[in-house]
């Protein structure tokens, strides 16, 4: 056998067997959750509003193959990523001017802190009278629940930025532009995505609320039209799909960081 076929043959292996220790914790770890999950339903809440997870699998099926589950996914999942995508791009440059520029941190950090303590659940009715019952409501919603952990972890950064740095900067000429894209930017990087990953968590979490703008699919749609009708395999359906989604995101999202952007520092 050929060096070249022995040293193919050891990638394999090697790759085969990171993957395998990276996947096993998650399936050692969702099984003990399914397997509590099914010993409680049995043993301490035997009620059928407390479903086992065998028959929300099956129901999960069941709208898999109607194609209904698909539907709502696809619909929640878009308004997920554009209110996430949008909010994360007004964030970042928000951000770093508040924390590169004193007197525009004075000016904008009170109305920051103000306005991020409103939660989004509470600026439905605003959404409705001011974008009408359309996506645009649902993504305001969603971009507002993001924009402030993107503008304040990203000015987090930028104030931590070492002294040293700025003024070796400064004493090689950087300008303030050169100082903003070349210093800030770079150095910040860390904050900017782990501000965007806590960002990218509230999206999920704000997508149910969201969806109550007369939404016509979506996986908030599924969840409220079980609580009206005590559709319970469908609410836990819901959540359950919700719950696996943003999961996947966000091992995705930490893939992505590891891959193109380790160079700028460890990001959690």
């Amino acid at each position: 056998m050929s060096t070249f076929a022995v040293t193919t043959i050891h990638v394999k292996t090697t790759w085969a067997f990171r993957l395998a220790s990276g996947i096993l914790p998650y399936l050692v770890s969702f099984s003990a959750l399914f397997i509590a999950w099914h010993l409680a339903s049995i043993y301490l809440v035997k009620s059928i509003l407390f479903p086992p997870p065998i028959e929300v699998f099956v129901k999960a099926w069941e709208l898999l193959r109607s194609g209904d589950l698909e539907i709502d996914m696809l619909a929640s999942l878009q308004r997920i990523f554009l209110g996430f995508f949008l909010g994360s791009a007004l964030g970042i440059p928000i951000g770093l001017t508040i924390g590169s520029f004193a007197s525009v941190r004075r000016l904008v950090e009170p109305w920051t802190e103000f306005l991020r303590f409103i939660p989004a659940t509470a600026l439905i009715t605003i959404a409705v009278i001011w974008f009408g019952i359309g996506e645009e409501g649902k993504v305001f919603l969603i971009v507002y629940t993001t924009i402030f952990i993107v503008i304040l972890n990203t000015a987090a950064g930028v104030a931590s930025i070492h002294k040293n740095m700025t003024r070796a900067a400064l004493a090689l000429g950087a300008t303030r532009w050169q100082m903003y894209t070349l210093v800030a930017l770079p150095a910040t990087v860390p904050f900017i995505l782990t501000g965007m990953r806590l960002a990218m968590a509230n999206s999920f979490t704000t997508i149910v609320a969201a969806e109550m703008i007369s939404a016509p699919h979506g996986l908030g749609v599924m969840l409220w039209n079980g609580r009206l009708f005590m559709l319970v395999d469908d609410i836990f359906v819901s959540l359950l799909t919700l719950g696996l989604l943003g999961f996947a995101a966000d091992r995705l999202f930490r893939m992505g960081i590891y891959r193109f952007a380790h160079r700028y520092g460890p990001v959690t």
